[in-house]
């Protein structure tokens, strides 16, 4: 029966995401994990969430039930809307804003509404595995750029600009899986490279809240408000498991992304939305975002000096001030990938560079997640990990 099965061309040459196996195989207390891009479960709100769930299935259950607007609830849009004009000076109207469920099922509306066969995207190299896989999808040419400390390498860009791309997809706070952050020079050239192109820029930014030293760059949209198409999302924030997320859009494009939505999930769930709405504006939000960060910051300390330690001039890391990832260089040309295998013979898993990029080899690099473990995993984990670095090389 499954030699008879006909899948459709686009889905043939998929493959599964590198990192979901590795968590399958993560599974189990015994095993250190610094793979996911998980934020860590000891600091979920849980409490705060069944309480504020609670007081909303008491006020309003047939509400929340019921089915809504496919552009999201009308109050948690002008939420974001408010926070867009606070936190960062942009003015993002609501009627440009459509909530998803989770950031990610933004990339698959924008391959839908904008990608055909052949299309040409410019993507970060090493690049987020999750847009690419998302992406891939509608089949277009991926032009890679390399991503340095400062931003994309703008010599590399303004030359893939000449292809003639449709998209440029950007992580520019505290990327994945390097950690790196553009910086405001690099965008404001970025923006006169792209800008009068018929091209748009895609600003993914999950982890831009999550800031532990640093100002924050003007957006890109803060740029070109026309050509932005701006992705966030609660998941690193809050909790994952409630599946919100947002993007902004110019209104040409939000018709067609609405028209996509409609067809795939008619809405993002209400009552998770309210939810979400209620802790936002809840007195506890603050505090919870404020220990989140610390509580990362702390475990990014650990991890860079236990490298540091550990490891010497054998690795040159990233040294990120916001986010969950730390990239690693090792200077032996080595196959990160046996590492992999030996490491986790040991107990403790990470991520393998190759897998984060499209066009080359780069067998010696390895990303790191310090968000979800505890301090003494990091501590145990890191220790584990150089004894198999000695074994491998």
């Amino acid at each position: 029966m499954e030699n008879s099965i006909q899948f459709a061309r686009r889905i043939a040459t998929i493959q599964p995401s590198f990192i979901r196996e590795i968590l399958k195989a993560a599974d189990n207390d015994s095993v250190i994990s610094f793979a996911g891009g998980l934020p860590n479960a000891e600091y979920f709100p849980d409490q705060a969430l069944a309480e504020l769930a609670s007081n909303i299935m008491t006020e309003r259950p047939q509400d929340v039930l019921q089915y809504g607007q496919t552009e999201g609830e009308i109050e948690l849009r002008q939420h974001i809307s408010d926070q867009y004009r606070l936190r960062h000076q942009i003015d993002v109207p609501v009627e440009n804003i459509l909530i998803t469920n989770g950031s990610q099922q933004a990339f698959d509306l924008i391959g839908k509404v904008l990608l055909d066969e052949g299309d040409r995207v410019i993507i970060e190299s090493p690049g987020y595995l999750g847009a690419i896989q998302s992406l891939m999808i509608y089949q277009p040419q991926f032009l890679p750029v390399a991503i340095e400390q400062n931003g994309l390498n703008l010599d590399a860009f303004e030359t893939a600009l000449s292809a003639n791309p449709k998209l440029v997809y950007s992580v520019p706070n505290f990327q994945n899986p390097t950690g790196f952050s553009y910086d405001a020079e690099t965008r404001e050239t970025m923006a006169s490279q792209i800008r009068n192109r018929p091209c748009l820029i895609i600003e993914d930014d999950p982890y831009g809240d999550i800031r532990f030293e640093g100002q924050p760059a003007p957006s890109f949209y803060h740029y070109l408000p026309e050509q932005t198409l701006l992705l966030g999302s609660f998941s690193k924030i809050i909790a994952p498991g409630l599946r919100v997320g947002w993007m902004v859009a110019p209104p040409a494009i939000m018709q067609k992304l609405i028209i996509a939505k409609q067809a795939a999930d008619l809405h993002t769930s209400r009552l998770s939305q309210h939810l979400i709405l209620a802790f936002l504006r809840d007195d506890r939000f603050e505090p919870h975002l404020q220990r989140l960060c610390n509580a990362y910051d702390q475990r990014c300390q650990l991890m860079g000096d236990k490298l540091d330690e550990l490891f010497g001039s054998d690795v040159r890391r990233s040294r990120p001030q916001g986010g969950m990832f730390m990239w690693l260089e090792f200077a032996k040309q080595f196959d990160t990938m046996e590492l992999f295998r030996e490491a986790s013979e040991l107990g403790v898993v990470f991520v393998p560079g190759q897998p984060f990029y499209t066009d080359q080899d780069s067998n010696h690099c390895a990303r790191l997640n310090f968000s979800c473990s505890s301090l003494n995993q990091i501590d145990q984990g890191l220790a584990l990990l150089h004894q198999a670095y000695q074994k491998t090389t």
